[in-house]
């Protein structure tokens, strides 16, 4: 008769499962299997014996509280932020548990996490923003329509405030730009952008270029064999940027979007217009940008100030 399952075991399976299904990267699968390994050996502790996968099944919501609290005031104690991000991998190895090996748990689904405080955006100075935007043109390797592309679509990031899936989502049909842009944003939000003329004239610049036929229902941006232009690619050509530029990790595409936010306050917007340009649902996410613009504040007052 073979030896029942033990707890270990099972987080060996699920580590399996995270790997070759999942494709999990290497840290991720190191990450995820300490904070498992670590809440089984607390579990261990805590009864004073060995667990089997099915005692998985009656962990309590209590037991899941005592071990954040052990995570909490430990010799190292974590963030709030690492204790979410620990529960979550332990919510996921139980999804684990009830699945694929039959041995449910709805009390860890009961208990929540601490709340954790956004951080604030970290966006690009203008003079940052205007170097990535114009940085493609100079790259040797890649060729002239492929630089009036990536600039196209930095530019509608930082002039418009786009996230990157809702610039690629626009169509041939959508170009030439209107003077007001209607985007669907997160939640199937829709709001009416402004265009300014500047990111009319690189749209328009990149489709004075394209070597392929696009269809007026077809996706606007294209990759390099003809396919629609992936957020990888995006993400991946401003790191390679930023490297050029020697700008810091936090510039991404995304901080573009950050930047246009702050660059408004910065000139005087109010943040119910920021949040109407943006698409937030709730006008607290917008006022995270206010925590930057008063950072930038002090900041400029410490440099200038004869007595800071």
């Amino acid at each position: 008769m073979a030896a029942p399952l033990t707890a270990f075991d099972a987080r060996a399976a699920w580590l399996g499962r995270l790997e070759h299904e999942r494709r999990a990267s290497p840290r991720t699968l190191e990450a995820y299997g300490f904070v498992v390994a670590r809440y089984l050996a607390f579990l261990e502790r805590h009864r004073g014996e060995a667990l089997s996968a099915k005692d998985l099944g009656s962990v309590t919501a209590g037991e899941v509280r005592a071990w954040l609290a052990h995570l909490r005031s430990g010799e190292t104690p974590l963030s709030p932020r690492s204790l979410s991000q620990a529960l979550s991998a332990i919510r996921t190895f139980h999804r684990f548990l009830d699945r694929r090996l039959e041995i449910p748990n709805a009390a860890v689904g009961l208990v929540r996490g601490p709340r954790v405080k956004p951080g604030a955006p970290r966006p690009v100075s203008e003079d940052q923003a205007i170097g990535l935007i114009a940085e493609p043109a100079f790259d040797p390797d890649r060729e002239g329509w492929e630089a009036a592309r990536d600039q196209a679509v930095l530019t509608l990031l930082y002039g418009c405030g786009l996230r990157i899936s809702e610039a690629l989502s626009l169509r041939r049909s959508d170009a030439p730009l209107p003077e007001q842009l209607r985007i669907t944003g997160k939640g199937a939000k829709t709001r009416i952008v402004p265009v300014l003329p500047a990111v009319r004239e690189a749209v328009d610049a990149y489709l004075t270029q394209v070597p392929f036929g696009l269809a007026p229902d077809e996706p606007l941006f294209r990759a390099k064999r003809g396919g629609p232009l992936s957020p990888r690619h995006v993400q991946a050509t401003v790191q390679q940027l930023r490297g050029r530029l020697g700008l810091p990790a936090s510039a991404t595409p995304h901080a573009l979007r950050h930047s246009f936010a702050t660059h408004l306050l910065g000139a005087g917007a109010d943040l119910r217009s920021i949040q109407e340009l943006l698409g937030h649902a709730s006008l607290s996410t917008t006022q995270r940008y206010t925590e930057v613009d008063a950072a930038a504040l002090l900041s400029a007052y410490s440099a200038a100030h004869p007595r800071a």
